[in-house]
């Protein structure tokens, strides 16, 4: 009992914290930079000398004798699919929240930007299989289910699968969708699928990244585990060639995985354990911005 409570206290306090973010910084953002895709039929009215030509519905002309013209509105209401990864690499943190802390509280301020615009929200949890999916819809109680499992489901598997999780997404959802791919990105080539997504939908990468995974912290021999697999390799972090060659590696995998998505035209963001979120996520929205208005 005292462990729901807690549960339930930790949403509320998160629901509390992301709403007031939404609120006051995210929600004119989001709604500038994020836009419906389609137009809606609204109605048929008289013509007036100026409409445009084109809108002339001309069956309606016809039966009445006088020009009609067709009343079409923007189609605001989106699709926003959140694809979160839940495997046992996100539970790694060495500063003050894990991988997956961050990723949760990112997403329900995601979430909650969209259902303050009306928009539906669904959710895909991944490892290495498709763990959970959440179909879009609308609503509070549906975004605090959204949050509950991100923040508490308990994955079967340990492993990474983008590829496959891409696959079941593009599957299912159907219509186009905004779709915030949350996760560390520490898995095999996802170019395939992730080609097919970026055609389909408007794609965003959010890579969460620790900075022990960028610099070894000189701390003598340690032992280092992969919480994936279990692997295990002992590690001298003194040793000056081992340092630079490691961080060397987390660069240049950073780079790649910048390339695979540029060349797709996917944003990237990256987010950090140890450093705030918000900034980020303000500035990826204000260069957004910018690129769509020029």
């Amino acid at each position: 009992m005292n462990d729901t409570r807690e549960i339930l206290r930790k949403i509320r306090r998160l629901e509390l914290r992301t709403r007031r973010l939404v609120e006051s910084s995210f929600a004119g953002q989001y709604q500038s930079v994020f836009k419906g895709r389609g137009m809606n039929f609204e109605e048929v009215r008289p013509y007036t000398p100026g409409d445009e030509i084109r809108a002339i519905d001309w069956n309606v002309t016809a039966r009445t004798g006088e020009p009609y013209i067709k009343k079409f509105t923007e189609e605001r209401e989106m699709t926003v699919m959140i694809v979160l990864d839940v495997s046992a690499s996100g539970d790694f943190g060495s500063v003050r929240e894990s991988k997956r802390e961050v990723a949760a509280e990112v997403a329900a301020i995601l979430a909650f930007s969209a259902i303050h615009n009306n928009d539906k929200v669904g959710l895909l949890l991944f490892s290495d299989r498709v763990e959970l999916f959440i179909p879009p819809k609308k609503g509070r109680h549906h975004i605090l289910r959204l949050i509950r499992e991100m923040l508490y489901f308990s994955p079967q598997g340990r492993g990474t699968d983008l590829t496959g999780a891409l696959e079941f997404m593009n599957k299912v959802v159907t219509r186009r969708a905004v779709v915030f791919v949350i996760s560390d990105f520490l898995t095999g080539d996802f170019s395939r699928p992730l080609t097919v997504s970026a055609k389909r939908h408007d794609m965003v990468a959010l890579t969460v990244v620790d900075p022990a995974e960028e610099a070894l912290p000189d701390v003598g021999v340690i032992l280092m585990e992969d919480p994936e697999t279990g692997e295990q390799i002992e590690v001298d972090t003194s040793r000056r060639a081992i340092a630079v060659n490691y961080a060397r590696l987390a660069g240049e995998r950073f780079k790649e995985l910048g390339t695979v998505f540029g060349s797709r035209g996917v944003d990237m963001v990256q987010l950090r354990t140890d450093a705030d979120y918000l900034p980020v996520l303000r500035s990826f929205f204000d260069r957004r911005g910018r690129r769509l208005a020029a």
